[in-house]
C-alpha cells in the first residue's frame, strides 16, 4: 500500500474515510467542490490513481464506479509508519527520534498502546 501523493489525493482519501460507504466520483467531487473549485475529471483521475496504487477499491454501481478506502485511516497511518521504519538502518535511533518529537499526550497514548500490544502477545 503506497501513500497518497499530494494534497488532492489526501483530500479525496479524507472524503472516503469520512463516508459511511462507497462514494461515486460525483459524490466525492460534490464534497470537495464545496471548499474549492475542481474539475470533475480531475477527481476522476485522482480516484483512478488511488485505485491503481491499491489505496481504494471500486465497484460498479449502475453506470458509475463507487470507491471506498481499502483500509481505515488508522490502518493506513500504521502502514505508513511501518514503511518509514523499515527504511531506517537503525531502528532504535529512529524510535528515539520519533518519541522526542511527539507530545506528552501522544507519548502516553503510545505507552498505553505498547501495554495493550504486550498483553495481546502474551496471550496463548
Amino acid at each position: 500500500m503506497r501513500a497518497p501523493g499530494g494534497e488532492l489525493e489526501a483530500a479525496v482519501m479524507e472524503q472516503l474515510w469520512a463516508a459511511d460507504g462507497a462514494l461515486t466520483v460525483r459524490q466525492v467531487w460534490t464534497r470537495l467542490t464545496a471548499a474549492r473549485p475542481l474539475a470533475y475529471t480531475t477527481v476522476l483521475t485522482v480516484l483512478h490513481n488511488l485505485f491503481k496504487k491499491g489505496l481504494v477499491r471500486r465497484e460498479v454501481v449502475g453506470r458509475a464506479h463507487a470507491y471506498q478506502a481499502v483500509a481505515s485511516r488508522e490502518e493506513h497511518t500504521a502502514e505508513l509508519m511501518a514503511q518509514a521504519l523499515a527504511g531506517s538502518a537503525n531502528r532504535p535511533a529512529a524510535f528515539l527520534q520519533f518519541v522526542d518529537r511527539i507530545s506528552a499526550e501522544d507519548l502516553d497514548a503510545l505507552r498505553a498502546a505498547l501495554r495493550q500490544a504486550e498483553r495481546r502477545q502474551s496471550q496463548p
